[in-house]
């Protein structure tokens, strides 16, 4: 059986010496190059490599021979050409720490004075060390009392990704559709995903009463469950397949979403999700993505 698939490698400098590495791994697969071009931008370069295996060069293979070959500031995705020339894709992505820069819980816990106390609960629960929703809930009680103006504050402070405003373009120039699920709350992404003409998007709804945050959420925990659920049911209402998604994201929460996607992309993630991700982005630029997925 003969694979077709490409090395997508992207870095801030992508030398000579990287791209040898990456021809000798395919060289050393037994693998057919059949194509080489390159881009980028200012910011990062980009090489792609088609080529073609046969036998046991399956595509996990060739994921751990390039994982392995990995050369510190330089990336390699290996993408199944089937996803990469997909007329309609999914691109479905985190926000706190992926689509933005910030923890909007961490940002609001500031004004409780519980930042720090916040931000360590995070990291735990990103490393999937604390059940997402328990976590959220013990992390939202600390806001009780708060006036519901700190969230307009908070949303001023929120900073897109570099390149997520290019990256969601790009898509939606291409037709492809776009998504965000988010562990974060409706009243901060909502002016975001109306900016940047998001398809779908969803988080959790900070219960507000008589103008001041409860400390309480409305309504199930958009957990990591729900993060799949909504993979696989935007993909469907789109009639996209699976294998045609694109998902990314950071932490523990996101790892149902990107084992389910057609390729699940760690993006500057908790070692636990650059361990299983099928590809890893380690620069800041989220646009990556689109060199991944050929749009």
């Amino acid at each position: 059986m003969t694979s077709n698939l490409a090395a997508v490698s992207y870095g801030v400098n992508l030398s000579p010496a990287s791209l040898e590495n990456v021809l000798n791994v395919l060289a050393g697969a037994g693998a057919s190059v059949s194509s080489e071009s390159h881009g980028g931008n200012e910011r990062f370069c980009v090489h792609t490599a088609g080529f073609s295996v046969s036998g046991d060069a399956d595509l996990v293979t060739m994921r751990r021979l390039m994982a392995e070959a990995a050369e510190e500031g330089v990336d390699t995705a290996v993408v199944p050409v089937a996803l990469r020339e997909a007329s309609r894709k999914l691109l479905i992505m985190d926000v706190d720490s992926t689509l933005i820069q910030q923890e909007v819980i961490e940002l609001l816990a500031a004004y409780a004075g519980k930042r720090d106390e916040v931000a360590a609960v995070t990291e735990a629960a990103m490393r999937g060390e604390l059940d997402f929703a328990q976590s959220l809930h013990a992390r939202v009680a600390v806001l009780a009392g708060l006036p519901a103006a700190v969230v307009d504050s908070v949303r001023q402070e929120v900073r897109l990704s570099p390149g997520a405003a290019e990256l969601v373009a790009a898509f939606k120039k291409a037709g492809h559709v776009v998504a965000v699920v988010s562990g974060g709350f409706n009243q901060i992404l909502g002016p975001i995903a109306d900016e940047l003409g998001l398809d779908y998007w969803i988080a959790n709804e900070l219960e507000i009463v008589d103008g001041a945050l409860t400390g309480k959420v409305l309504g199930a925990v958009i957990d990591r469950a729900a993060k799949e659920k909504y993979l696989r049911q935007w993909a469907a209402a789109e009639g996209i397949d699976l294998e045609h998604t694109i998902a990314v994201g950071d932490g523990a929460n996101d790892l149902d979403m990107l084992s389910a996607a057609g390729i699940g992309v760690a993006f500057n993630a908790k070692p636990a999700v650059r361990a299983v991700a099928d590809a890893v982005i380690t620069m800041p630029y989220l646009d990556a993505v689109r060199h991944i997925a050929n749009v």
